[in-house]
């Protein structure tokens, strides 16, 4: 019955907080301490990082949007500039500009 009486006791401590008091817990607290502490920073170091995560993964697949807009405004600009096309944009402009018969001249120094 001394068992069952000094288990009771010892649960009874520690909801009592008693068991806070003892001399186990006092020589140790530090260390007790220094470890919750790092747990906290484990825990925000890893919510940190997972964060980053995040937002590299949204910063590539906005990376890979502008990358494949500008090839589609790079491919339009090259459409739009062929000889072929400015031809067809000045006769509908209706502009006296013609093209020349004559070859260029390459000038030497």
């Amino acid at each position: 019955m001394a068992t069952k009486q000094k288990k009771n006791r010892s649960i009874r401590s520690w909801f009592a907080g008693d068991m806070l008091m003892s001399p186990f817990l006092q020589r140790n607290l530090g260390l007790f301490l220094l470890m919750a502490a790092l747990v906290v920073v484990y825990v925000s170091n890893r919510y940190a990082f997972q964060q980053e995560q995040v937002q590299i993964q949204h910063l590539r697949s906005e990376l890979e949007d502008v990358r494949y807009e500008a090839l589609a405004r790079s491919s339009e600009l090259m459409e739009k500039s062929r000889e072929s096309n400015i031809q067809r944009f000045i006769v509908e402009q209706g502009s006296e500009l013609k093209l020349s018969d004559e070859a260029p001249v390459v000038i030497v120094k």
